[in-house]
């Protein structure tokens, strides 16, 4: 009993990384997102390029992070300073970090979710989720009161240098990935996971109704 208790509790834990990476990963591939950008923001008004060539730079960008065997940054149509370069290569071991995370908690999660309906123990996560459910909550609320603030607090979370601190004139790509655009990837992210989290609860108590 104490056994399976510890393996539901290992298992809970994996699922709750296999979700947060997932949002992670939807997130940051969310190129819907830049292209609905490039027009609120009026991103173009920011440089010469036209819509196609912008978002075909974006997408040598976003190959550069996600693949792990492309070693250099190069973008047609904008120059990357020795200290942009560094940053996005940080950007990019994040990147691949999430990755690894996502495929090695995927498994055993599996195997856990395969034990709680094998079980009929899918009602055992509706007390955990609800107490995840709150912790995006707040710190949304945290984020959408200050976010220059936050912005700073995550990079000094996740790097520990000023490389992010990009300057127009030698790397000019940080013209079109201005601020409100990261504050809206955070907000989808913090969106899908609530909705992940939100989802399990639903779940478990549909499995308590059943019963």
């Amino acid at each position: 009993m104490r056994k399976q208790l510890w393996l539901e509790r290992a298992g809970l834990v994996c699922w709750i990384l296999t979700l947060l990476t997932l949002a992670i990963t939807l997130t940051i591939n969310a190129r819907w997102l830049y292209q609905w950008d490039v027009q609120q923001l009026d991103l173009l008004s920011y440089t010469t390029l036209s819509e196609k060539e912008l978002l075909a730079n974006f997408a040598q960008l976003m190959h550069y992070l996600n693949t792990p065997w492309v070693n250099e940054l190069q973008m047609t149509d904008f120059p990357v300073s020795a200290s942009g370069a560094f940053h996005f290569y940080e950007v990019k071991r994040l990147f691949i970090l999430n990755y690894g995370v996502l495929l090695v908690s995927l498994i055993p999660s599996i195997v856990y979710l395969r034990h709680l309906v094998k079980r009929k123990r899918l009602w055992t996560m509706i007390q955990p989720f609800q107490v995840a459910v709150v912790v995006p909550l707040v710190v949304a609320v945290v984020m959408v009161m200050g976010f220059d603030r936050f912005f700073v607090a995550f990079h000094g979370v996740f790097f520990n240098n000023d490389a992010w601190i990009f300057n127009p004139a030698t790397d000019p790509i940080i013209n079109v990935l201005p601020e409100e655009f990261f504050l809206h990837s955070f907000v989808l992210f913090f969106v899908l996971l609530e909705a992940f989290f939100i989802l399990q609860v639903l779940i478990g108590k549909y499995e308590l109704k059943k019963a």
